[in-house]
């Protein structure tokens, strides 16, 4: 059986290695992930077993997320895998989405071209139950909204960060 994918592709107007930067220093990490909500990075260990343990607070609460790399290739690929917390930083199940898988398997490709790159981000159920490949594969059409909002932050911090 194979997995249900979001697929998620941008070509941005800035070197690889700049936008490899947005995606694994904290201060600028923050500056895009999670559109409308205030994004805290506690820890970000770009590395294979290293930790990105992050923080998002919106309407007076957190949401909190752990993820694991599992391959980083600089700076051509994050290979990690994405999992809701609690805030201890444990494993938990999305409390707005209980059939969310658990564990989503991330890898994001960075490709030069020029000036300019592109980047794919494939995110698929790892080691999950029906219920949760289901419960992904009935999300993946609006996915690409917080995701999509996120890119234009980034594409918007790029242009700023090259002036």
């Amino acid at each position: 059986m194979s997995l249900p994918e979001f697929i998620l592709e941008r070509r941005f107007n800035a070197p690889r290695e700049l936008v490899w930067r947005t995606w694994t220093e904290p201060d600028l990490l923050s500056h895009w992930y999670g559109p409308g909500v205030e994004t805290i990075v506690h820890e970000l260990d770009v590395r294979p077993g290293g930790l990105w343990r992050n923080e998002m607070r919106f309407g007076g609460g957190s949401q909190f997320e752990r993820v694991e790399y599992i391959d980083v290739v600089e700076p051509e690929k994050l290979v990690w895998l994405h999992s809701m917390s609690n805030a201890e930083w444990e494993i938990a199940a999305n409390p707005m989405m209980p059939d969310w898988p658990r564990k989503l398997l991330t890898t994001v490709t960075f490709t030069a071209d020029g000036d300019q790159t592109d980047l794919r981000l494939i995110w698929t159920p790892h080691e999950a139950s029906e219920a949760e490949i289901a419960c992904f594969s009935g999300a993946i059409a609006g996915l690409d909204q917080g995701w999509g909002k996120g890119m234009e932050m980034l594409a918007e911090l790029l242009a700023d960060l090259q002036r």
